[in-house]
């Protein structure tokens, strides 16, 4: 049974996330600040983390950084904010998905089975090629490796399923809609900042900041170049 940590001050959300995910297959953990949650994320590692930004002791964003500095556990963050600039910061501090407070159930379990689902890595199944490449870079989805020039790249699980998606489809344009829907799952249509982000950082780690091999169309998506 996967094991969800939820990180959150308010005892009622608390209490109506543990009862909700256990009745849908899930053990749940609980804490109520920053430093609490990541002690049990570290302790006993969750498979998926459901993180308050609004906590007493320290922002959720400075909890999200710490974590990924030895973890790459899928974290959904939880805000009353709903801007696009806080998504934005989120996404940059190592956040995979962001929902605005109040919430369904529903809405939350289908979050958590698109995070299990990529972090288990089932982009690899059987109809997609087990290695990709394009120019100088190497993807290996069975090791969930990636290379550039030969030369490791430091990918989160979620950077390599964006560049596994391009690399399929290498040349050709493929719609925002689209990445997003393959990438993070149905629902994710509209979650455009989600792009942008990925697609900085993708680029820094490929120094390609001129955005010459990961190419981007304003008006419909995004590309990789193969090489002439």
């Amino acid at each position: 049974m996967p094991q969800i940590l939820v990180i959150d001050d308010d005892p009622g959300l608390l209490s109506v996330c543990s009862v909700g995910l256990q009745a849908l297959g899930h053990i749940v953990r609980t804490a109520e600040t920053g430093s609490g949650g990541i002690s049990q994320a570290a302790l006993r590692a969750p498979e998926v983390i459901v993180l308050d930004l609004g906590l007493p002791d320290q922002d959720g964003l400075e909890v999200c950084k710490r974590i990924r500095t030895w973890s790459d556990v899928p974290i959904i963050v939880l805000s009353a904010d709903g801007s696009e600039d806080r998504k934005v910061d989120a996404l940059e501090h190592g956040a995979d998905d962001y929902m605005t407070k109040p919430f369904g159930m529903r809405e939350l379990h289908a979050r958590v089975q698109v995070a299990l689902r990529h972090h288990r890595a089932e982009d690899s199944d059987e109809e997609h090629p087990a290695n990709l490449d394009v120019g100088a870079l190497h993807l290996d989805l069975v090791h969930r490796q990636a290379t550039l020039d030969g030369r490791p790249l430091d990918l989160t699980p979620r950077e390599l399923d964006f560049l596994a998606f391009l690399a399929r489809n290498a040349g050709k344009v493929c719609t925002r809609r689209m990445i997003l829907e393959n990438v993070w799952g149905p629902g994710y249509g509209t979650e455009l900042h989600y792009l942008k982000v990925y697609a900085y950082r993708i680029r820094r780690k490929l120094h390609d900041e001129h955005g010459r091999f990961l190419q981007s169309d304003p008006s419909v998506g995004y590309r990789l170049a193969p090489p002439d």
